[in-house]
């Protein structure tokens, strides 16, 4: 049964949009909807003027009126499954004197899996599925700035069938909330801040307390930067920052006695403690939300600072020593950039780029992976198309999305 979560947790952990290092739970909601999004290397902070901004960032509301519906669908990782795929459907609505209201439905269907006992034996067949309903409320504040706020329910249904000494429920409904702001003419005329703090909320459980992981609260940085603003031509560039805004850690031997955590809290000797003789806590652990949201800027750098003056440090799963210093910290940022080319507001071309080091989203394990995008709009009908190149055999090469949306 535990192959059954592994396999399941490594399939999106490692290969979502962000790749989160595997440090929080519920991964997939990290995976950016809309084909106009994801032609643009997956940037969306900044760009937030549709339906998609009940997702990336739900300040972009306070500036639209009218009404508009939007759908996406992808088939997610088609180089690893047939049957795995992502959907996304959501609708926003000008009220007047309250702001604009919206809502989305995401959903990442992992197919159909096989479930064995702890001897091999098959229990069954089941159907694995994440789901999560989003309200979303933006409204101005000032004529360039407003804020928004999501409110959400995260379903994850893993499977039906639990094996051995595993006891709770192979599945968990959870609630987090995201916050946004956007503001217009930042320090140019023509540019665009976008940012939001999305997935704010408890950890996340499936088997035991003991074993949750956090929820995936991520920062999101963006510029809309529009190059080009006539009434025929419209050029704009794009870039996102993100961060994951998770302090969970692994077993480490910090300083380098050969042992993981042997000591209690006081520093005493303890056999299965989760401490060492300096008090640094060494055995797997995350903080809460509302402390990760602060630490996870100086995590490694508070708990290894020490140990690197020794040379000792901190090895990942690539045999790298993490020092704790500043520029390890700077290597989990993840970047996404944009261009995007509208003539007459009737046709668009896109393209960007994905950058991201510690989720291995790099071509040849080193350079940014493209993305590539069109749109067309028409009597108030638009569709969208957005590719995402990479390396042969790569999980996320030749991965291509659909989305349709309604304005009236």
């Amino acid at each position: 049964m535990k192959k059954i979560f592994l396999f399941i947790v490594i399939l999106i952990s490692t290969n979502c949009a962000l790749f989160a290092q595997s440090e929080a739970g519920a991964i997939w909601l990290l995976i950016n909807p809309g084909a106009r999004s994801c032609g643009m290397g997956e940037t969306g902070a900044a760009i937030a003027n549709d339906t998609y901004a009940t997702y990336f960032n739900a300040a972009g509301l306070g500036f639209l009126k009218g009404h508009e519906i939007s759908a996406m669908h992808t088939n997610w990782l088609p180089n690893l499954a047939s049957d795995m795929y992502y959907d996304f459907i959501g609708g926003r609505m000008y009220i007047e004197n309250v702001g604009t209201v919206g809502a989305n439905i995401t959903m990442m269907n992992l197919g159909t899996q096989t479930a064995t006992d702890e001897q091999g034996n098959v229990l069954g067949e089941f159907d694995s599925y994440m789901l999560a309903a989003t309200a979303s409320y933006g409204s101005r504040l000032s004529r360039t700035t407003s804020f928004g706020i999501n409110i959400k329910m995260i379903h994850q249904h893993l499977t039906d069938f639990l094996a051995g000494a595993e006891k709770g429920k192979g599945a968990s409904t959870n609630f987090a909330f995201d916050v946004g702001y956007m503001k217009k003419e930042f320090l140019l005329k023509n540019l665009i801040l976008g940012a939001s703090i999305s997935n704010i909320g408890p950890k996340i459980s499936f088997i035991d307390v003991a074993q949750a992981d956090p929820m995936p609260t991520n920062l999101k940085l963006g510029f809309n930067f529009r190059a080009i603003d006539q009434e025929y031509n419209k050029l704009s560039i794009t870039y996102d920052m993100n961060k994951l805004l998770v302090a969970s850690y692994p077993d480490r031997d910090i300083d380098g006695d050969g042992e993981v955590g042997q000591y209690n809290e006081d520093g005493l000797p303890f056999p299965g403690g989760e401490y060492n003789k300096d008090g640094k806590r060494e055995h797997a652990h995350s903080e809460e939300w509302y402390t990760g949201i602060f630490t996870s800027w100086i995590d490694d750098w508070f708990l290894l600072k020490d140990s690197a003056a020794d040379g000792i440090g901190d090895k990942d799963k690539d045999g790298d020593t993490n020092d704790g210093s500043l520029s390890k910290e700077i290597e989990k940022l993840t970047h996404n950039f944009g261009v995007e080319y509208w003539y007459s507001n009737l046709f668009a071309i896109r393209c960007g780029f994905i950058y991201d080091k510690p989720g291995k989203i790099l071509m040849k394990d080193k350079y940014p992976v493209p993305t590539f995008g069109a749109g067309l709009r028409y009597a108030g009908m638009g569709f969208d198309f957005g590719y995402t190149y990479g390396d042969q055999g790569h999980p996320r090469a030749n991965t291509m999305h659909f989305s349709i949306n309604m304005k009236f």
